[in-house]
């Protein structure tokens, strides 16, 4: 079939049965692409669009028809499916190189040695379902030269981790965003651009944290479980560089937001530009916020699988912007 390569695999310990199994589950299909915007059907309800297995890629717990992750030149990405038995699952990739496990439904895929983003497919052997991984490999940190990566303004970080934890040291890298690829699907129900710094350039660069969008997806479940119908969040705030962090007047060198793992959210399903009246008062206001934290709030302390505990705080309206709800996914409780 034209664009699929079969993978040499090195024979497994046991007589050939093995290395047969091993071999069939993994595939390179150079037609592979991103899966994007519009790639799948949309219903006209709310739909989490998940699987019916769990992978575990490296330390995330996926279960999302498709998911953005991130990693730099040549970094090796662990994936399992729990319970995934032989001959049942097989990962699918078009760039990089994979080899399998010698356990079942086990892979490790390499990413390529450039910056770019990369499909690779977990799917079960019969076509029933698969999760889209859309691997955005970065460019590394070291190319910011003088605060500037590709003429893009960056900044720079303090080299000294917030309270010495890891989740505050400096970036690896930054993920290279054309327009064209702004359509590209970060998870389910959101795309690449929702997240991008608002420092205009061609390309962007942005970090964007997976544990931040599988809090999304769970956030966006409970709100419509709620009672608010709603495909998306609006996202008023994602990514920041520190430089322009600095020049919207933020004094903070820890701000989430500069790792890619906040996000200010709100609920607009009329396009005003305001979060919608969710309490029903007749007014969009801050109780509307208020309504929409708690939501959060209560799925967060609900643990759900893969959520990470984080910050939560709802902002009033000034002149440019109305009321939001800021999340995050720190690694620890917080709110203010």
């Amino acid at each position: 079939m034209l664009g699929l390569i079969a993978v040499a695999l090195p024979a497994h310990s046991a007589a050939g049965q093995e290395s047969v199994a091993a071999l069939a589950s993994v595939v390179q299909d150079t037609s592979l692409a991103p899966a994007r915007a519009g790639d799948f059907p949309s219903p006209d309800r709310f739909d989490e669009d998940t699987v019916a297995f769990v992978a575990r890629v490296n330390a995330w717990l996926i279960r999302y028809r498709v998911m953005a992750i991130r990693a730099l030149p040549g970094d090796e990405i662990t994936i399992e499916v729990a319970g995934g038995e032989a001959n049942q699952y097989r990962l699918r990739f078009a760039e990089g190189t994979a080899r399998a496990a010698e356990a079942p439904a086990n892979w490790t895929w390499t990413a390529p040695d450039r910056a770019g983003t990369f499909a690779v497919r977990i799917e079960r052997s019969d076509g029933s379902s698969a999760i889209h991984l859309n691997v955005l490999v970065m460019v590394p940190r070291s190319e910011v030269k003088n605060g500037y990566l590709n003429g893009y303004p960056i900044g720079s970080y303090r080299a000294q981790a917030f309270r010495g934890l890891p989740r505050y040291l400096p970036p690896r890298g930054f993920a290279e965003v054309w327009a064209a690829d702004e359509d590209i699907l970060a998870s389910p129900h959101f795309t690449i651009g929702q997240f991008l710094c608002k420092e205009p350039g061609e390309p962007r660069y942005v970090v964007l944290s997976t544990f931040l969008l599988l809090k999304l997806e769970a956030a966006l479940r409970a709100a419509n479980q709620a009672g608010f119908a709603t495909q998306s969040f609006n996202i008023m705030s994602g990514f920041r560089t520190p430089a322009y962090n600095r020049a919207i007047g933020n004094r903070t060198s820890y701000s989430r937001h500069l790792w890619g793992d906040a996000a200010d959210i709100y609920i607009d399903t009329d396009g005003d530009g305001i979060i919608d009246d969710l309490n029903g008062d007749g007014r969009s206001d801050i109780e509307d916020a208020r309504v929409l934290a708690r939501v959060v709030d209560g799925m967060a302390r609900q643990a759900p699988p893969g959520v990470i505990p984080g910050g939560l705080s709802v902002y009033r309206a000034n002149p440019a912007h109305g009321p939001f709800v800021h999340v995050d996914t720190r690694g620890y409780r917080a709110r203010w």
